[in-house]
């Protein structure tokens, strides 16, 4: 590696992470893969598509994530009346001065939870993708850069329909994991009853967001062996060759993942190495990751749903068809 990183940083990564954590547990219960996959998408300086039945803790732990960061922190509630304006800003009139100035809205944060992001209408939606994407917002022919660092957190409802619009596959490409959440264990659930009943302090910031830029810009440094991104390509591959990659399980695949799946991987694999304590990727970060990174991405057929065919289990029969180094 050009530029290695050394064991004094790993150190003081584990102390961050550890510090974070620590924190994070006093107002969450359990939820580990949903902390690590929002810590892994604010490493590899991306964006993450959250989902489940309400009330799960979603909302909480972006919250308690951006205040550990000393982040600022902005959640828009998505309904089908939301204009783009009410999230990227506008023009206000002055009367005072007969003159006209900007409003930014609330996308102008570092930490952005789009509730319910499937309940904004299309057009609302697409509004969010120049933030996503170029991380600038466009007012009156204007450019305003989105502070760093910036990531937005998106939830969706899968149960409930009616009065959604279903994220184009674009928009869903643009994320780069989806964490689906399940319902806590019971023991769990009696953990989140009696700390409901404690009395909580105020968090304290334990991050600076020029630490978190520090961490994504370390992130960028971690090695990735060639027979890894080959490993990345053939898994990525075999999506969009279904049916001669994974056999007869391989016909539920309509269009396989672009690009951006393999860039996923390798970015958001560097993430969890480094949050690890290795300066290197292994092939069991693109295992841990394989969910996360293709759920998403891979678009079923008909067949599949008539089915009950998920995603996941197309993806495990592409990880068992395909050898890692």
């Amino acid at each position: 590696m050009a530029n290695p990183i050394t064991p004094e940083e790993l150190k003081a990564v584990k102390a961050l992470v550890d510090a974070l954590s620590a924190a994070y547990k006093t107002r969450v219960v359990g939820q580990r893969s949903l902390w690590w996959s929002l810590l892994a998408g604010l490493v590899a300086d991306g964006h993450v598509l959250l989902e489940s039945v309400p009330g799960l803790a979603k909302t909480t732990a972006a919250r308690t994530l951006a205040t550990l960061c000393g982040g600022s922190f902005a959640r828009i509630q998505c309904t089908p009346d939301l204009l783009p304006s009410d999230i990227v800003g506008t023009q206000v009139f002055d009367a005072a001065h007969s003159t006209f100035y900007t409003e930014l809205g609330p996308i102008n944060a570092n930490f952005v939870l789009m509730d319910e992001v499937n309940r904004a209408n299309t057009k609302t939606q697409s509004a969010v993708l120049e933030a996503m994407q170029e991380r600038q917002i466009t007012l009156a022919g204007q450019v305003h850069k989105l502070p760093e660092p910036f990531i937005v957190f998106a939830t969706q409802n899968p149960i409930e329909h009616e009065g959604t619009y279903e994220l184009p596959e674009a928009q869903l490409d643009r994320f780069i994991l989806k964490e689906v959440i399940t319902y806590p264990a019971p023991d769990e659930e009696l953990a989140i009853m009696e700390q409901a009943e404690e009395a909580k302090e105020d968090l304290v910031p334990v991050a600076a967001p020029a630490d978190i830029v520090a961490l994504q810009q370390m992130a960028r440094r971690v090695h990735v062996d060639r027979a890894i991104k080959h490993y990345i390509v053939r898994l990525v591959e075999a999506t969009r060759n279904g049916a001669h990659a994974i056999g007869p399980i391989g016909r539920y695949i309509e269009y396989g993942a672009s690009p951006r799946a393999s860039l996923a991987f390798q970015w958001a694999g560097r993430a969890i190495a480094l949050l690890s304590g290795r300066d290197h990727m292994v092939p069991d970060d693109v295992k841990y990751l394989r969910y996360l990174v293709l759920r998403h991405r891979l678009i079923l057929t008909y067949e599949a749903v008539a089915d009950s065919v998920q995603p996941e289990t197309v993806v495990d029969a592409l990880f068992a068809a395909t050898p890692a180094p």
